[in-house]
């Protein structure tokens, strides 16, 4: 007789080995529910820390530089991750756009417009910390917040900013497009990938200085990473994948899409420059815990990583 009805054959698996896999399935569905609370619970620490008073920081230096204009007005726009609603204390940049409007300083040249910037700033604050430096007036009030004012010239075609390589104003800048982007992707994913962000700032302050990420560098490769993302939307499967993304990624330069520099990336020098090298290998050993915590288990992990 032929052959060709026969089957093979596995065998059944035993009752011990059906109760070890079930109780396998269990653990790691609440290893991932424990850990999707502990990364919440971050989030809503971060959400709840002192972002009324950077608005109040805010609302300060805008009423300071309104009141001691000459003439004209000035438009002032939140930029940063304050604008991006990628804010975390201590972790993030707070950035105004100040747009002069018809105003006497539109003759003079970006260092003239923050010597006077600084000098508004001080008859409003004088006993707080103020510096100037090549793009824009820093304020450090005494909670430790720091502000940075960054003067801007509205024209015909867009905004101009300084050019710290020639001292002159800069060319055309599109501060909103970045921003418009970044909620385009996240609205794309269900408004996770702005919270990924905070939870990416977060760990990434553990570093060593050197070796940390700006906030802006760590939103362009948020977009790089999830613009065509297809794995699950959980805090815990996208912060896992904005770091392997980020290891390999860093080592590259991001182009500014905002034109106010031609890098985002450019305090880490070109690519694949020894600064990168580090960062990458930093990386990788985030990637490394991250790893570890999916192996064992190990909600501690996370909660180390996050500093909680």
């Amino acid at each position: 007789m032929g052959t060709s009805g026969r089957r093979s054959y596995t065998p059944s698996l035993t009752l011990a080995e059906l109760q070890a896999r079930a109780a396998d399935r269990t653990l790691q569905a609440e290893y991932e529910s424990e850990t999707q609370a502990i990364l919440r619970d971050a989030l809503r620490e971060y959400n709840d820390r002192d972002v009324a008073s950077i608005h109040q920081h805010l609302d300060t230096i805008g009423s300071a530089i309104s009141r001691y204009l000459d003439e004209g007005s000035v438009d002032l726009l939140f930029g940063g991750s304050v604008a991006k609603h990628t804010y975390v204390n201590g972790l993030s940049d707070a950035d105004m756009l100040a747009c002069l409007n018809d105003t006497s300083l539109e003759g003079k040249s970006p260092a003239e417009v923050l010597e006077y910037f600084k000098s508004v700033l001080r008859q409003r604050l004088p006993r707080t910390e103020i510096k100037v430096g090549d793009l824009a007036v820093t304020v450090k009030f005494s909670d430790g917040h720091e502000i940075q004012i960054v003067p801007a010239v509205r024209t015909a075609r867009g905004f101009r900013i300084a050019d710290p390589d020639t001292g002159n104003w800069s060319n055309v800048i599109a501060p909103h497009g970045f921003a418009r982007k970044l909620t385009a992707i996240n609205q794309q994913l269900g408004r996770r990938v702005v919270p990924v962000i905070k939870l990416a700032k977060a760990i990434t302050s553990s570093l060593p200085k050197p070796l940390r990420l700006s906030g802006y560098h760590i939103e362009s490769l948020a977009i790089e990473a999830f613009e065509k993302y297809s794995g699950q939307r959980t805090y815990r499967e996208m912060t896992r994948h904005f770091w392997q993304f980020a290891q390999t990624q860093v080592l590259r330069s991001i182009v500014d899409s905002t034109g106010q520099s031609r890098h985002v990336d450019d305090y880490l020098g070109g690519v694949n420059s020894a600064a990168r090298k580090r960062v990458s290998h930093a990386i990788g050993r985030i990637v490394a815990r991250i790893d570890a915590a999916e192996a064992m288990r190990s909600t501690d992990i996370w909660q180390e990583m996050l500093e909680i």
